[in-house]
């Protein structure tokens, strides 16, 4: 690439980092702004992370790290709520034959990889600020930040998440819809016996299951209908967990003594969202959460942040013309694989909201796991 070119990321989790990353290593000047001081840091359970995210991450030159901070393992257990294994599936290792199928790790130790990563690279990072103003013309965008910072750029990658400032700034009215579904989440130790991910259906949940996450820790999570948020007290999270995990047997028993913190304990809706149409204006793209979002069904989330990343900086750093016909380009690679993992992910949700007992549930999973086989 000939002409210099800058780009600021607009937020600090997976798909903005992955993308700093990647272009700081073809040489352009990036700057990441991230509205949390902490940058998250310390934020979360676990993230199950299967091979098509590992591969963008042996991209990124994490995986090492990644592998020693996380759990790999190749199979998933069925379980009735008693603990009783029906079945064990092994999983299609997504990212090719020489990746671990599955890596559950702690998602702050994710989030720490990356961030180091991000400053290693070069990039400037600055935490607190948020983009006030994008002002844009066919060669760049004018942004002006709450740091009261001003800089022209030639590129703003909006990473900043389900509740994008900067989506909606550009005028695209998507919004994240809820599916019916809630989850329960919180980090704990690793029983001995735990060595794969087991998801129990039945009982008083829709799901009930963990993950390892490293050598002593997982995490585990029960989705119920979703309820009114406001009418939880944060206080009695680890309460209303518990109510639902105690009736799981297995190596539910010892799980469930440790819930005890409320403030451990996560609870999330699941959300559906699927831009349509491009995810850019102007010189304005989306990448991640910002354009997408689907329930943790499939366990695909971070993977297709992460792709969108690869995929956009593939494309970024192999032309000197960044346009309309580029950005588009990166929409079309990208749009039928995730619209196919969305609306899988929904689907699983929804046989189980609608009580469909006869649903296919191997074959799509199968399917969609096989698609993800190929490169994005």
């Amino acid at each position: 690439m000939n002409t210099p070119r800058t780009v600021l990321v607009v937020g600090g989790g997976a798909a903005g980092c992955a993308a700093t990353i990647l272009l700081r290593r073809a040489g352009i000047a990036v700057d990441l702004i991230e509205a949390k001081a902490d940058w998250n840091a310390t934020a979360g359970s676990g993230i199950t992370l299967q091979g098509n995210a590992l591969r963008v991450l042996r991209e990124l030159g994490v995986w090492e790290e990644v592998r020693r901070s996380g759990y790999g393992f190749g199979a998933v257990g069925i379980t009735a709520p008693d603990g009783t294994v029906l079945h064990v599936a092994e999983d299609l290792r997504t990212g090719g034959d020489d990746l671990p199928a599955t890596v559950g790790m702690q998602r702050p130790h994710l989030q720490r990889i990356l961030i180091d990563a991000v400053r290693a690279s070069g990039a400037g990072v600055r935490l607190g600020v948020r983009a006030t103003d994008l002002d844009q013309d066919d060669s760049g965008v004018t942004v002006r930040c709450t740091d009261g910072t001003e800089q022209r750029y030639d590129l703003v990658i909006a990473a900043d998440g389900l509740g994008s400032a900067t989506r909606a700034a550009i005028g695209i009215t998507d919004k994240p819809e809820p599916t019916g579904m809630a989850i329960w989440r919180i980090a704990t130790p690793r029983p001995a016996g735990v060595t794969r991910t087991d998801l129990a259906y039945g009982g008083p949940a829709y799901i009930a299951g963990y993950c390892p996450t490293s050598d002593d820790t997982l995490y585990a999570y029960v989705v119920e209908a979703n309820r009114d948020r406001a009418s939880i007290p944060a206080a009695s999270y680890a309460d209303e967990m518990r109510r639902l995990a105690r009736h799981y047997g297995g190596n539910w028993p010892e799980i469930t003594a440790h819930i005890t913190d409320p403030a451990l304990v996560n609870y999330t809706w699941f959300d559906r969202m699927l831009v349509e149409g491009s995810w850019h204006r102007g010189r304005v793209v989306l990448v991640g959460d910002a354009a997408h979002c689907c329930p943790p069904t499939l366990a695909q989330g971070a993977a297709m942040s992460l792709e969108d990343a690869w995929v956009l900086a593939q494309l970024l750093t192999a032309s000197d013309t960044w346009d309309d016909a580029l950005f588009q380009a990166y929409h079309e690679r990208r749009i039928a694989r995730v619209r196919a993992v969305v609306d899988a992910s929904v689907q699983l949700g929804q046989w189980q909201l609608d009580g469909v007992r006869d649903a296919d549930v191997p074959g799509l999973m199968g399917r969609t796991m096989t698609m993800l086989r190929e490169l994005p």
